[in-house]
């Protein structure tokens, strides 16, 4: 896998979210992207588990420190530390099921709720190989993500369509506002404010200069 070096040697940390109902898939996307894993029994996530990999953007190492959670109400309590720090989210709903897209707008008021408004977030519509059983149309999923200023992909961790792209693109969009506050604030302070190697990442409200492109195609 390019970009990779020793586990403790990367020159940015990114914490990462999966939001969305249970059984979209969310913890497959993380299996297929952070081991290129798939299980057909997977069972759904009890509390909090994340997974990390790094990937080079732009000839720096990026580590993604990807958090997945249950999607059941019961576990609702968690979302205050779940949430705090990230500054990258993909929101997830399954193509087959339209209640789970439906619930994306109530996923994404939380997010908001507990992060900076202006996060980073790739809406994604999973398990894409079922076409047969289709309940939510990519216009419709499209449409949903430029109303709301987000990035959009429909992806398949079964046969793994999409998944690196979509956390590639997050990733990389992120690292963009990042690389972009530092040449801002270097050429305001001679280049004193770059992140030091590690440190988790305030975006801050650069975001929407990011986002205003509209939503990434599928």
């Amino acid at each position: 896998m390019a970009g990779y070096r020793a586990e403790d040697d990367y020159d940015y940390l990114f914490k990462v979210v999966l939001i969305g109902d249970s059984g979209v898939g969310k913890s497959n996307l993380l299996s297929r992207f952070t081991r290129n894993e798939f299980s057909l029994e997977s069972k759904s996530t009890i509390g909090v588990e994340f997974a990390t990999r790094s990937l080079n953007v732009d000839g720096k190492v990026i580590k993604a420190q990807i958090w997945d959670t249950a999607g059941q109400e019961r576990y609702r309590a968690i979302t205050s530390a779940y949430y705090r720090g990230a500054v990258g989210a993909l929101l997830v709903y399954d193509v087959t099921r339209h209640s789970t897209f439906e619930n994306a707008e109530r996923w994404l008021r939380e997010l908001r709720d507990h992060t900076d408004p202006n996060v980073v977030v790739m809406l994604v519509g999973n398990k894409s190989d079922l076409r047969h059983l289709l309940a939510v149309s990519t216009e419709d999923g499209k449409s949903f993500a430029e109303r709301e200023a987000l990035f959009f992909m429909e992806t398949s961790a079964l046969e793994a369509t999409n998944v690196e792209n979509a956390f590639s693109e997050v990733l990389t969009q992120i690292y963009n506002i990042v690389n972009k506050k530092a040449l801002e604030s270097s050429e305001q302070a001679n280049g004193s404010a770059v992140p030091s190697k590690g440190e988790k990442i305030d975006v801050g409200k650069d975001v929407s200069a990011i986002k205003s492109g509209g939503c990434c195609s599928s």
